[in-house]
């Protein structure tokens, strides 16, 4: 079998992904914008080899020469869209950044352990030949180029337009999208070329969610309720499929496999997922297939308490759909053989806001006889709930990160921003379904050197089932 890399970046389809080495280290964004830290974000690389000496440690970090930037979600500048094309390596991690606009390039071919510091695109190239800002996904194209959805424009008003990247020199190129109808709002996106199709979300206006969730913007239209559909040809916005008044669609993700034209979307705030698919007319719809109950509580912010779906992934082979719900703590697993309805399969509870000895009583609850204990794992109790979760390629270890965006995790986990994010691995059912701790896995972020940080999105050197799109 050829190795990740040996025909080109990446693998020729997602089943041979499946038999990829197992994962020895990953790479984690860590911010310290809003824990009262005055130091710059950096890049973690963190060992999960369990036949290594450094296992669940931080064995290098890659400080960003600037402070406040918010790093976030982090891409490649070329995946398995190139496989097959041997000038191509995968040997740059683009690090966009949410606050600062800012987006760096890291080079992690010449040590993977020990990335270092490639290129630095200043936010004034994005603001004046894009005429965006707050940058957000990046995916690589199978052209060469590298695209980030934004999610603003300079002024810190919401647009959800694209950048581009040369992906040899970095540079600047423009705008992916074509003709003035823009959307409103941006986020996140997904492409699949056999179907002329680019799918995007919107989370909510830069400005106005920068500093934590104000439910008075709530019914503003201040954020996001759409799937907005693009003809990948021509770049130009076709379509939008509304998901409800504030749903807010983050996360979105086509089935792997290059024909199907189908996938699903996480909604955080009406915590629904729907699965969206290609009508016979050629046009694009959604139905919700999987709605989480809000909980009724005493002691917090509002009566009802959310799910607040954050993080969706999809198994290689199309068969699992995991998320994560953020506020009521657990992570969920579905088999999706029937892609119109998933079933519940694997079930595990990481913390969140209502376990049984915390200040928040839930009175009443659709899903639960009782709250769940407090998850305590080598003796530290975990603070915040389940977020960004990142799959291994054969399915079986799912790694999860606590931290949501800094300003939103001193809002609603302070304890968090105090002590530090954690990541954490679950083992996987791939059989039957099933969810369960490793009680041996545990990466303490409130344990580093310049004191907690707050670690985000999980990458592997070699791609995973979040970073790559095949064509």
């Amino acid at each position: 079998m050829a190795k990740c890399g040996a025909c080109g970046p990446g693998y020729k389809t997602p089943l041979d992904a499946m038999k990829g080495p197992r994962e020895k280290i990953v790479y984690l964004p860590c911010i310290y914008r809003n824990t009262g830290i005055e130091k710059p974000d950096y890049l973690a690389t963190v060992d999960v080899d369990p036949k290594s000496p450094h296992y669940c440690q931080v064995i290098h970090r890659l400080p960003m020469p600037n402070l406040q930037d918010e790093l976030h979600h982090s891409g490649w500048n070329t995946c398995s869209s190139s496989f097959g094309d041997v000038t191509k390596k995968r040997n740059r991690l683009i690090l966009p950044s949410l606050i600062s606009s800012r987006i760096y390039v890291v080079d992690v071919g010449t040590d993977m352990r020990a990335p270092r510091m490639h290129k630095m695109i200043e936010p004034v190239s994005v603001f004046w030949k894009c005429g965006l800002a707050n940058p957000h996904t990046t995916h690589c194209l199978g052209n060469g180029e590298i695209m980030i959805s934004s999610m603003g424009d300079p002024s810190g008003n919401g647009k959800g337009g694209f950048i581009l990247l040369d992906g040899e020199t970095f540079e600047v190129k423009g705008n992916w999208e074509k003709g003035s109808n823009i959307p409103a709002l941006g986020y996140d996106f997904w492409y699949q070329p056999r179907h002329n199709v680019l799918m995007s979300t919107e989370w909510g206006i830069p400005k106005v969610l920068a500093n934590g969730l104000d439910p008075a913007d709530l019914k503003t239209g201040s954020y996001g309720r759409y799937i907005n559909v693009w003809d990948w040809t021509t770049h130009v916005f076709t379509q939008s499929i509304d998901l409800g008044e504030d749903s807010i669609p983050l996360e979105i993700r086509f089935l792997h496999n290059p024909d199907a034209a189908e996938g699903y979307v996480g909604c955080a705030l009406s915590s629904a997922i729907h699965h969206f698919y290609k009508t016979g007319n050629g046009n694009w719809t959604a139905e919700k297939v999987v709605q989480v109950p809000s909980k009724k509580v005493n002691g917090w912010l509002f009566p009802d308490m959310p799910g607040l779906i954050t993080d969706i992934l999809i198994s290689l082979d199309d068969r699992f759909l995991y998320f994560s719900n953020w506020l009521h703590g657990d992570i969920r697993q579905y088999d999706i053989s029937n892609t119109r309805k998933p079933r519940l399969v694997g079930q595990v509870f990481l913390g969140g806001k209502i376990p049984r000895d915390g200040p928040i009583v839930v009175v009443e609850d659709q899903e639960l006889n009782c709250q769940p204990e407090p998850f305590v794992i080598k003796g530290k109790r975990v603070q915040g709930g389940p977020q960004m979760i990142q799959l291994s390629l054969d399915g079986k270890r799912l790694y999860v990160s606590t931290s949501l965006y800094s300003a939103w995790d001193k809002q609603f986990y302070p304890d968090l921003v105090k002590e530090g994010s954690v990541m954490l691995q679950i083992d996987v059912d791939t059989e039957k379904g099933g969810l369960k701790a490793n009680k041996n896995f545990l990466v303490d972020f409130g344990k580093e050197p310049d004191g907690p940080v707050l670690a985000h999105e999980i990458r592997y050197p070699g791609g995973d089932c979040s970073s790559d799109i095949w064509i």
